[in-house]
């Protein structure tokens, strides 16, 4: 009886170590943590939490420089190609099209996006929503009693996609304050 009660100890332990390892794996793989440097450089320069600016890298290109949208979004932050000329612009800084694939270049121009929408909107659910569906959708929405009862906060996301992609950066804004410590 002794002999079974430590095999059954020794497979439960198994179970447990195995069951840890997996879910480290699955939360390394889920929400990897890229550009560091640059994620803390911008996010402390213009003021945004530095899990929301990764948070956001995350759910937009999951940390792939090259990656580009059917819509035509480039880079880290799927910034299109003009909001991104208008921030450079903004930041009195040079623009071409291809600087967009560069880590840096890209963090530090849509970070200062987050951090234009913040001052502008002061919700980050409402924020996220401008990042991905665009600020005149979303002032629409808040001027529209059906998706805002006070003008300044979101109640319904009408766009299936927007609310999901607001969903997972939300979700990650946790996982990535403790990765940034």
């Amino acid at each position: 009886m002794k002999k079974k009660a430590t095999i059954i100890s020794i497979v439960i332990v198994t179970i447990l170590v195995i069951g840890i390892y997996l879910f480290l794996c699955i939360g390394y793989i889920l929400y990897p943590i890229r550009y560091k440097d640059s994620i803390i450089t911008y996010s402390q320069e213009y003021d945004v939490e530095k899990s929301l600016v990764a948070s956001v890298i995350n759910a937009e290109s999951s940390f792939n420089t090259k990656a580009v949208s059917s819509k035509g979004a480039i880079g880290l932050m799927q910034l299109m190609p003009t909001t991104a000329k208008w921030l450079a612009e903004k930041l009195n800084i040079e623009y071409k099209e291809e600087y967009l694939f560069e880590a840096d270049y890209n963090i530090k121009l849509g970070t200062y996006y987050l951090a234009y929408l913040e001052n502008k909107f002061n919700d980050t659910t409402v924020v996220l929503c401008a990042y991905n569906a665009g600020e005149g959708v979303v002032q629409n929405w808040l001027n529209n009693k059906d998706y805002s009862k006070d003008g300044k906060t979101i109640d319904v996301i009408p766009y299936s996609q927007t609310k999901a992609y607001t969903q997972k950066v939300i979700k990650g804004l946790e996982i990535y304050e403790k990765k940034l410590k």
